[in-house]
This record gives C-alpha cells, sequence and structure tokens, in this order.
C-alpha cells in the first residue's frame, strides 16, 4: 500500500476538480469545514460525519506512569484528548478495498 499523504491542498483541489469553485473559494470551503470542525471539537461537542466517523474529545484523568529507561514512576497529568470512531461503512470500504487488492 502506498504510504501517500493527503493534505489540504489536496482537499481543495478534490473540491476544484467536482464542484466547480474556483481554487481560492474551494481552498476557503476546505478552510472553513475544518475551522468548524476544530472549534466544536474545542467546545467540547462531538463531531458526526454521515458514512465517515465521528470526532469526539474524551476527559483522561491523572494517572502513574513509568519511564521505560530507569522504571521511575512519573504521574501523567489529566488531559483531553482526541478520539475517533470509523463509521461501519468506511470500514467497510476500507476493507473491501483491501481485499481487491489483495485477490
Amino acid at each position: 500500500m502506498a504510504a501517500r499523504t493527503v493534505t489540504r491542498a489536496d482537499l481543495s483541489e478534490a473540491v476544484y476538480q467536482e464542484v466547480g469553485l474556483s481554487r481560492n473559494e474551494s481552498a476557503d470551503l476546505v478552510e472553513s469545514v475544518l475551522n468548524e470542525i476544530s472549534d466544536a471539537l474545542v467546545r467540547g461537542e462531538m463531531v458526526k460525519l454521515s458514512s465517515f466517523g465521528s470526532f469526539a474529545v474524551r476527559q483522561k484523568g491523572e494517572r502513574v506512569g513509568r519511564n521505560p529507561k530507569t522504571g521511575e514512576e512519573v504521574p501523567i497529568l489529566p488531559r483531553r484528548v482526541l478520539v475517533f470512531r470509523a463509521s461501519h461503512v468506511l470500514k467497510n470500504r476500507i476493507n473491501s478495498a483491501l481485499s481487491r487488492s489483495n485477490g
């Protein structure tokens, strides 16, 4: 499988090709969507994209970790983490693409 990364520029180009907006308008649209998703997550809201998946922010409590080099116990402070859960549609699409490339 190719280790290619899809960038904002790639998304903007796809919008430009599919929708027919200008390149600047396409870039602004992609930026606007990403900003809205980010802002919602910062506010603690869940973001659900139908047939894709959902993003949520979870609160993790303080716990004790261990430095793997020294074995010394180190406190890990409470923090918020971003979690993504893929939809069944996305999982099935990925797995069917995988089975086609292997078969």
